[in-house]
């Protein structure tokens, strides 16, 4: 029996995974995310905001936020250059805080979602 050469093909590491649903599936979870972020506690919406309105400064063709595998001490001081920002502006969100959601924006970002849109 011979194996088709199609079968030999390498596949991304996420579509290995049991419950992977495919990128049709995509736009559902972006609104997943979003509507979920509506329940942020308000100095949470307050940050994510900031960070977002800071972030669509890097936001443009080629830009690091849409590497393939962007590079993480770019993403880290890009996460504390933001929390200096925010300490300025009165608000003092933890470093993980502040991570965490620069790393949802850029996922929204890199999958077509709103940018930064709480309601």
């Amino acid at each position: 029996m011979e194996i088709s050469p199609k079968l030999l093909q390498p596949i991304p590491f996420y579509m290995s995974y049991p419950n992977y649903l495919g990128p049709e599936r995509e736009p559902q979870i972006l609104q997943d995310l979003e509507y979920l972020q509506q329940m942020y506690p308000d100095t949470v919406k307050k940050c994510q905001r900031r960070i977002a309105e800071i972030l669509d400064k890097t936001d443009y063709e080629g830009s690091m936020i849409y590497d393939e595998y962007p590079d993480r001490l770019s993403l880290l001081h890009l996460a504390d250059s933001m929390k200096k920002i925010l300490e300025q502006e009165g608000m003092n969100p933890s470093e993980d805080v502040v991570g965490l959601l620069l790393l949802n924006e850029v996922y929204k970002r890199r999958h077509g979602g709103c940018r930064g849109r709480i309601f």
